[in-house]
């Protein structure tokens, strides 16, 4: 066992705190996935910016997120997950107050990126310090709780966020984080064990992450600036970065794991499939307000059915592919949500819910619903057990930097970026393209599943697996614990 202590049993007082803590902390991260986009069009409105300046808010949180969050995981199996948890919930709540106040949307944006970095440093301890505080007999259903809380959370992100918005300010949305974080790291420091990965050894690879950072800031800048100079630049640090990662002795990404046909199918699956998704939830809630007309509160109601079926759902597609192996659903998921867009397509300007917008979003739902457990369940069972977690640490980045470069290359493609955006038939114009070129990425997607996948291969992954368990974080999938696979 990796915990410094020894292990509590989930319904003793100290276990249901164990709970309490990591599900708050990853609602932290989680409904900002959701809440952040329904206030965009008040926070462009009152801070007088462009499609850009919005394109930024989301993209420097997921910036900093996305290319730290596994040097984050390292450093907590290392000095201590709880220690790092603490960390992360602090700054992040500290970046939150800074969002909250921001005066242009300059400073805002640096606050998010700042905010990103609390991100990476509290969202992979999260479900690790569960796995090793609870009792291995009581960890499935620990894990099943901890997602189904966390469902939950995610299913009334939209509500509340609209809410917020609807009847105060939009600053709300950061603020309301300070007193949630404020609970987290009074009952982690109580009540939470510490533990470390004992078999954590060797430097950080700093220079790795460093290089992500910097591939991934140049390709965003210069996708939204519309700027080829910087996407060059970026293009040749990410090559810079598969050499630093091959030669490393401790590599962040181990290129090992690239030798699994699988894990390789999976990524390339999760990489066109998850920048659609990030297009779909930057632009559909703007689509509903600035062209539809509908209220903070309405579009956040309207997205309700997205995670509602994802919570209900999508654990049931997670033991399908234990029996039948994941390639059905990962080719039949994406086809699913990509008619679920074109369905889209009819919400306009005076959109009706129940004949115009409801159907795509059920549709794209039960899309969602059926891919992101196989996905998962393909990347777990792709390598050996004992690399399972940094294997869905990688997916997780992965998925997370394609919806960063999704937000930054879409509204340019689909020709709403500028600042005439917020024009209803300018705006309704680039929606529509932006739905059909999600649309065919989520094809390419279910096209890579079927061609590369192997068929009815069941996807063998143990009943405390996240893959068995509901997931409604619509920005990455979960990162699967070390020690739920593990030896």
């Amino acid at each position: 066992m990796d915990a410094l202590g020894a292990t509590v049993r989930l319904r003793s007082t100290k276990g249901r705190w164990v709970v309490l803590a990591t599900v708050l902390g990853s609602a932290l991260a989680m409904l900002d996935a959701t809440v952040v986009n329904i206030a965009l069009p008040r926070i462009g409105e009152e801070l007088d910016t462009d499609v850009a300046g919005l394109q930024w808010v989301l993209s420097g949180y997921t910036l900093t997120l996305a290319s730290l969050i596994l040097l984050a995981g390292a450093l907590g199996d290392r000095l201590g997950r709880r220690k790092v948890f603490i960390w992360g919930t602090v700054w992040f709540a500290a970046s939150s107050l800074l969002c909250g106040l921001a005066p242009s949307i300059e400073l805002l944006v640096l606050a998010r990126i700042l905010q990103g970095v609390g991100a990476a440093l509290l969202t992979p301890g999260s479900l690790a310090l569960l796995s090793a505080a609870i009792d291995p007999d009581d960890r499935g259903a620990a894990i099943g709780l901890w997602s189904g809380l966390g469902g939950v959370a995610g299913a009334i992100g939209p509500l509340l966020g609209g809410w917020i918005v609807e009847v105060s300010s939009w600053r709300v949305v950061f603020l309301i984080n300070l007193p949630l974080a404020v609970a987290v790291v009074w009952v982690a420091a109580r009540h939470v064990p510490e533990s470390r990965d004992p078999h954590a050894h060797g430097r950080l690879d700093v220079l790795g992450a460093a290089l992500a950072a910097l591939a991934l800031g140049a390709l965003t800048y210069g996708l939204i600036g519309g700027r080829w100079a910087p996407v060059v630049l970026g293009l040749l640090l990410f090559a810079a970065f598969v050499v630093v990662e091959r030669r490393s002795d401790n590599p962040l990404v181990p290129p090992a794991l690239f030798r699994s046909r699988v894990f390789v199918a999976a990524n390339l699956v999760t990489l066109a499939v998850y920048a659609a998704l990030g297009g779909v939830f930057f632009l559909l809630v703007l689509q509903l307000q600035l062209a539809a007309g509908y209220s903070p509160l309405a579009a956040g109601l309207a997205t309700l059915p997205i995670t509602a079926l994802m919570l209900v759902l999508s654990s049931r597609a997670g033991r399908f592919a234990q029996h039948h192996g994941p390639r059905l659903l990962m080719t039949v998921g994406p086809l699913l949500a990509a008619a679920g867009l074109l369905l889209m397509l009819r919400i306009g300007p005076g959109a009706s819910y129940l004949t115009d917008v409801l159907p795509g979003v059920i549709v794209f739902g039960l899309g969602l619903s059926a891919l992101v457990a196989p996905l998962t369940a393909a990347v777990l069972t792709s390598v050996s057990t004992d690399r399972a977690g940094i294997a869905s640490g990688v997916n997780n980045a992965v998925a997370r930097s394609s919806q960063l470069l999704a937000v930054a290359a879409l509204p340019g493609l689909a020709g709403i970026a500028g600042a005439n955006f917020a024009d209803p038939d300018v705006f309704s114009h680039g929606f529509d393209m932006a739905m059909l070129i999600c649309a065919g990425l989520l094809v390419l997607g279910a096209v890579l599943a079927a061609a590369m996948i192997p068929a009815g291969v069941p996807a063998v992954v143990d009943e405390e697996s996240v893959a068995c368990r509901p997931h409604c974080d619509i920005s990455a999938p979960a990162v699967q614990p070390e020690s739920a696979t593990g030896p």
